[in-house]
């Protein structure tokens, strides 16, 4: 086998990529990926996991069909707890260096030329994947993809339903998560907002991480020092178990639409918003989100940004609140922020929403951003 090394030029990324090191970048957020094309009949992708919690697996679309391989921990380096019901790391006291592995991504393939596609199926709080290098048959051709990189480009902050966490347990669709680890069951791919992306052909950077909420201290992600979306928009590398915190520089990719997903998990442990609208931590709360929103504008002074929630079961006062913000902003003059809100917003499932159900959201998506005709992408 012969290994193509992550800089290669015929190699397309996709996604808000810790690259400091070229020839070994760390994916963090899902939906980051690598596109290209190549002959020979076996692939594989050689790699670092450096595992937090739950089953990882590595996502691929070759010649349209879609894979999903298991990515192995490294026993020698990281303990196992199922203390939670599903595998937890525990902290490495061995002092082993972290080994890579080879994962296989599709062998016995024919060897004529594919269209290849690997992807990170789940978010930066499972794990972070340092990438090696592609291995291919030794005399297999390596080549670009064959259409061009999208110029439309979209960026999504949210939380779980915008990572596709457990969007492949199909068979609960419209219903509450079966009390069962489905860290397996998570599939960026499908996701609404990729699925979106894809059908406006568009770029995706993904900066979603389950259990997110807007403030930290709040939410489900890393408990009990729970963060919030507000220590990880400007970052690549957030989560303190995998190694703390690491800037993103921003002047490498500017969207046309930005998607703020967020306020579902803000009502853990406690419903403030439902329960006293009008007091003073919901008013800070939206205090807080009408700064994020200035925050995101400094960033990004053209962008259209879009203010949302998802179908998943919430309390309609943070839809509330959601329009408040969108209102105030655009009372100072800023008409490029809107509030959206999906058919079934706040009321569609119980559970994480399922594959059909990412599809609805993302075919109300794409609908609402064409409404705004082609000068959006402009």
């Amino acid at each position: 086998m012969r290994t193509i090394p992550f800089d290669d030029p015929a190699l397309r990324s996709m996604g808000r990529i810790d690259d400091d090191d070229p020839r070994a970048p760390v994916w963090v957020f899902p939906y980051t990926q690598v596109s290209f094309r190549c002959t020979g009949s076996r692939i594989r992708v050689k790699l670092r996991n450096h595992w937090n919690y739950g089953d990882i697996l590595l996502g691929a679309i070759i010649d349209g069909l879609e894979v999903k391989v298991p990515v192995p921990i490294d026993t020698k380096h990281d303990g196992i707890s199922m203390e939670n019901g599903y595998p937890n790391r525990v902290p490495n006291a061995s002092g082993a260096e972290l080994a890579a592995i080879t994962v296989d991504i599709a062998e016995h393939l024919p060897d004529i030329e594919h269209e290849v596609t690997i992807f990170k199926r789940q978010d930066g709080g499972m794990c972070h994947l340092e990438m090696l290098g592609i291995e291919l048959d030794d005399d297999a051709a390596i080549l670009p993809p064959a259409d061009t990189r999208p110029t439309r480009r979209i960026e999504v902050y949210g939380d779980s339903v915008s990572c596709g966490e457990r969007n492949e347990a199909v068979r609960y669709v419209g219903q509450a998560d079966p009390e069962a680890d489905l860290s397996g069951y998570s599939d960026s791919w499908h996701s609404y907002a990729a699925i979106a992306a894809r059908a406006l052909g568009a770029e995706l950077h993904d900066v979603s991480q389950g259990g997110a909420p807007l403030l930290d201290g709040i939410g489900w992600f890393n408990a009990p020092h729970y963060l919030g979306m507000e220590s990880m928009w400007d970052r690549i590398e957030y989560n303190p178990a995998l190694g703390g915190s690491k800037p993103w520089d921003f002047a490498r990719y500017t969207p046309h639409v930005v998607l703020v997903a967020l306020g579902q998990n803000d009502a853990h442990p406690h419903d403030f918003m439902a329960a006293d609208y009008a007091g003073e931590t919901a008013r800070r709360w939206r205090a807080r989100y009408v700064d994020f929103v200035h925050a995101l504008r400094a960033r990004y002074p053209k962008a259209l940004i879009v203010l949302a929630t998802t179908i998943l079961v919430h309390d309609p006062a943070w839809d509330r609140a959601i329009g408040e913000v969108c209102e105030t902003v655009r009372g100072e003059g800023d008409t490029r922020v809107e509030h959206f809100l999906y058919s079934r917003n706040a009321s569609g499932t119980y559970g994480h929403p399922r594959i059909p159900e990412d599809e609805e959201m993302a075919g109300e998506l794409v609908a609402y951003l064409e409404s705004f005709g082609p000068g959006l992408w402009e």
